[in-house]
């Protein structure tokens, strides 16, 4: 007969398990929140169509071409930064950050899970532009190693900062912030509008905002086929590395 220790052995779960844990749950909240969802999915693909099929402004021809990277760039911001921070700050405020910092889930581990959360809704997000862009004349072209780094890089970048904000304003001024961001980058950065319709000297400073160099890198893969500008890269990787390092530093679980 084989003897069964079945002595207590008390300690933390392994840091995988807690990281894939948490990321479930975080998938979860969102897919439940519609809100977040009208956010992320509905107003990129009515935003597309309406771009693409409507003489509202004087855009580059084929519309559809220049379109589709601004919106998907226009995705990935409005899931990883604005949703994720008005989210989280709200989580903040309720107090379910403070009960998450009691668990073995370290802080960076909580910004991984989030950040991977967002990978998977931004999935859905994509797939259904593709679909909506080819109903509408688009047919692809490009790189898709290229466009799949620059969206992974870009949902980096927004994500650290969407943190950022949730983690030391209060909930109330990063509802207000986020969406205020949201717009202006929608408007200033590339999404529905080319940037050289702004002055050189604005034009200079705008596009090395995130937005604008991840709409810029998508454009030149899937538009025209060639490489992401290295610049674009470069500002992105720096976005991603300012907004994660200050994310994990001053991030307030209460």
């Amino acid at each position: 007969m084989i003897a069964l220790d079945l002595s207590p052995a008390p300690g933390a779960a392994p840091a995988l398990r807690t990281f894939r844990a948490q990321a479930l749950m975080e998938l979860k909240l969102v897919l439940r929140n519609g809100e977040q969802l009208l956010l992320t999915i509905v107003i990129p693909t009515v935003l597309l169509v309406l771009f693409a099929t409507a003489p509202i402004a004087d855009l580059p021809k084929p519309r559809i071409d220049f379109l589709l990277p601004g919106v998907l760039a226009l995705a990935v911001m409005s899931t990883a930064f604005t949703g994720q921070a008005i989210g989280t700050g709200f989580e903040r405020r309720n107090g379910v950050l403070r009960r998450l910092g009691t668990t073995p889930l370290t802080r960076p581990g909580l910004l991984a899970a989030k950040t991977s959360a967002v990978i998977a809704v931004e999935l859905l997000q994509v797939g259904l532009l593709l679909l909506v862009a080819w109903a509408l004349g688009w047919s692809p072209h490009g790189s898709v190693a290229a466009v799949v780094g620059l969206l992974l890089v870009g949902t980096a970048a927004f994500s650290t900062f969407g943190l950022l904000m949730a983690g030391t304003l209060r909930a109330e001024a990063t509802l207000a912030a986020a969406n205020l961001v949201y717009l202006v980058l929608l408007v200033l950065g590339g999404v529905a509008f080319p940037l050289s319709d702004f002055s050189g000297g604005v034009r200079d400073v705008l596009q090395y905002l995130p937005i604008s160099a991840l709409s810029d890198g998508l454009r030149t893969v899937l538009a025209h086929g060639a490489a992401a500008p290295g610049r674009d890269w470069l500002t992105l990787a720096v976005w991603t590395v300012v907004g994660g390092t200050t994310a994990a530093r001053f991030f307030r679980w209460d």
